[in-house]
């Protein structure tokens, strides 16, 4: 059990007007209520500040004193901030008895590493960051200490695994989580529409740029191989209208063939005839 002192003063003005005043001078304005009544009251605020650097996080009984001497215990209930400023605005404390049990707010606290985290993969996950307690002042912890150790992946704790505290009761359901180790889930990235081809299209692009087929394109002009029946190829030997073959019957007969006239001017050739004279 941390015990923390502050002294206090009473504050007799209440509202906005004597709130701000006492913010203006350096004070916070602060409650107490318990089996004593309602009391209200003043704290300084550089000591207010000492306070919460010692409690760091941690449950702590604090014992508030006022000009009189007369000592209370309490716990620190609520501690209201500016957003702005980061100030204390506000204190709400609550009056405990030192023979009667209370119930407090306890934070936990992890240590060790997990089994599931070193070798399986996954993280611990914090679902209850504090608990209530039930105890006398006196055996209160200051925070619950939770061994994670042999935390497999896919497992969890519950208030009922936790390590009992002397003294003290836990003021949970026994099938509360207070932490589990999870594997994160690994999401694939969507595959682009357009990177897949759609059924057919495979097809159509694969046939861009192939050869035609025989007889299905015209033959360029000039083309000494064009293809056979193509528009603008000579016509094949036999078919109606070609040039018979060479020594085919009717065909002409290839120059220089026996029996066939020399060319004019071919050795052996008659000599051209004379012009006649007028």
């Amino acid at each position: 059990m941390k015990l923390l002192k502050l002294p206090v003063h009473p504050r007799e003005k209440t509202g906005r007007g004597p709130a701000r005043s006492l913010r203006a001078s350096a004070q916070i304005p602060a409650v107490i209520y318990g089996k004593s009544g309602v009391r209200h009251l003043t704290l300084r605020e550089p000591d207010f500040r000492l306070l919460m650097r010692a409690v760091a996080g941690t449950s702590a009984l604090v014992e508030i004193s006022d000009e009189k001497g007369v000592a209370t215990l309490s716990l620190l209930q609520e501690v209201q901030r500016d957003a702005r400023t980061d100030r204390f605005v506000h204190v709400d404390l609550r009056e405990v008895s030192a023979n009667e049990p209370m119930r407090a707010a306890i934070p936990v606290r992890i240590f060790g590493e997990s089994v599931g985290v070193k070798l399986e993969g996954g993280v611990v996950e914090i679902s209850r960051h504090d608990l209530y307690v039930k105890c006398l002042p006196k055996d209160m912890p200051d925070i619950i200490m939770v061994d994670v150790t042999e935390l497999h992946a896919g497992k969890s704790m519950h208030v009922r695994d936790l390590k009992p505290i002397p003294g003290v009761t836990y003021a949970e359901d026994a099938d509360e989580v207070v932490l589990a180790c999870v594997v994160p889930k690994v999401e694939e990235e969507p595959v682009a529409a357009d990177a897949v081809p759609a059924e057919g299209e495979a097809a159509v692009a694969g046939a861009e740029g192939a050869a035609p087929a025989e007889g299905d394109a015209a033959a360029k002009p000039g083309d000494a191989k064009a293809a056979p029946g193509a528009k603008g190829a000579a016509p094949a030997a036999g078919a109606k209208g070609a040039a018979p073959a060479a020594g085919a019957k009717g065909a002409p007969a290839a120059a220089g063939a026996k029996g066939v006239a020399p060319a004019a001017g071919a050795k052996g050739a008659a000599p051209a005839a004379k012009p006649a004279k007028k």
